[in-house]
């Protein structure tokens, strides 16, 4: 309001300026009396001063994460590279509980991030316990992540009971942008109860070949304007309960047949493809506030300029997510333990690889050894993975300043 205020009073000041100085186009007839001009009581003309700078909301939060990167280790921040599952943390078949071997796994290698499945829940009970002394035994906040999507995929819902939707196509269908809203708000809900704060969603995939039966009618349309605007509502409504959303699968893998769950998928599509249809709904989602998107395993030659998958294609991560789009969030892969990564990659080439390429966040790797291998290989002799380390930590994708949750934590 005060800037308003004053450029409407700088406004009237130029026009009562411009109107005091103004001639007439054609001069008086010489029989009019002349008329003695009295001294203007104007005030003086001033220049326009900018208003002060609105301050960073964020900004207590990035120099407290700052503080706390620069006490820690270059393993540390290794470390903190990557969400696995609980079972890759602590070697057990299948994790239902957070107990000593929990502890001491964080305690030596501090994670940023624990990823959950169908099988690690139980009941809504045992979940927020496993969850909560899990958080207890980290000495930094972890992301606590769950594929809840809605429709086919949606892991509390399955085991804990909590609301079912429809497949995210119907909503799409039906072109309804405040319902998904709410989908998304009452997943929120659903799952923060137990104590996640990230939800692997939305689906922001354009499903282009009919054939696509990897995502199917987990994307919202093969419309990319109705997708863009359903992924949007999704976002808000997972933010609006404070659970931090994702975009999935960049830059797009509606067009693709295979399944990179079992090998090596590819799209023919061109960037200006892309540009004109798969990259919307990623950018409706990353203007509506989404602070995280997951790359894909698909490979993109005549984006990339080779067979490599997305994630681990600095051409996708970093200059066309980040620089083309302008996205400043956490950047994570997806799962390494897909085909199309362990066909052709070990867990700590995928692993280098990516984050290489610019991701800041690697999703579960076969083996939690992978993340020893590479600390032990680079922590104290590899100042450009220090380097890199830290980029990544301050690229606006740290844990510390995600998840609102979070901030009132540290």
């Amino acid at each position: 309001m005060k800037r308003i205020l004053a450029l409407f009073f700088c406004g009237l000041i130029c026009l009562s300026a411009a109107g005091c100085g103004k001639e007439e186009p054609f001069p008086s007839v010489a029989t009019e009396p002349s008329v003695t001009q009295e001294p203007s009581t104007e005030p003086p003309e001033t220049e326009p001063t900018e208003p002060p700078t609105e301050p960073d909301p964020d900004a207590p939060y990035r120099a407290r994460a700052e503080e706390i990167l620069s006490g820690m280790t270059t393993e540390e921040k290794v470390y903190q590279l990557f969400m696995v599952t609980p079972e890759a943390l602590t070697g057990v078949n299948t994790a239902t509980r957070a107990g000593e071997a929990t502890q001491q796994a964080l305690s030596e290698m501090p994670v940023g991030g624990i990823v959950y499945f169908a099988d690690n829940l139980e009941t809504g009970e045992q979940t927020t316990q496993m969850i909560a002394a899990t958080q207890s035994y980290s000495r930094l906040p972890l992301l606590i992540g769950v594929d809840e999507e809605g429709g086919r995929v949606a892991r509390v819902s399955t085991k804990l009971g909590t609301t079912a939707f429809d497949p995210m196509a119907d909503y799409g269908a039906a072109g309804d942008a405040e319902a998904v809203r709410q989908v998304g708000a009452t997943i929120a809900r659903d799952i923060s109860q137990f104590g996640f704060n990230v939800d692997f969603a939305p689906v922001a995939d354009v499903v282009t070949n009919p054939n696509n039966t990897e995502i199917g009618d987990r994307s919202f349309s093969s419309d990319a304007d109705v997708a863009s605007t359903m992924v949007a509502a999704m976002v808000q409504g997972l933010q609006s309960g404070g659970v931090q959303s994702c975009l999935k699968h960049f830059p797009g893998h509606g067009s693709t047949e295979a399944d990179s769950h079992k090998g090596a998928s590819v799209t023919g599509r061109t960037l200006d493809e892309l540009r004109g249809t798969e990259l919307k709904p990623f950018a409706a989602g990353i203007a509506a506030g989404a602070g995280m998107v997951m790359i894909s395993h698909m490979s993109a030659p005549n984006v990339t300029g080779s067979d490599a998958p997305c994630d681990l294609s600095s051409a996708v991560v970093t200059d066309l997510l980040r620089g083309e789009l302008g996205f400043t969030g956490v950047v994570i892969t997806d799962s390494h333990e897909m085909g199309a990564i362990t066909d052709s990659y070990s867990p700590a080439e995928a692993a280098v690889l990516a984050i290489q390429a610019g991701t800041g966040r690697n999703l579960m790797n076969e083996t939690y050894e992978v993340l020893v291998g590479i600390a032990e290989a680079h922590a104290s002799t590899d100042a450009t993975l220090e380097e890199t380390c830290r980029t990544r930590h301050t690229e606006g994708d740290h844990a510390l300043i995600l998840v609102p949750d979070v901030h009132h934590a540290v």
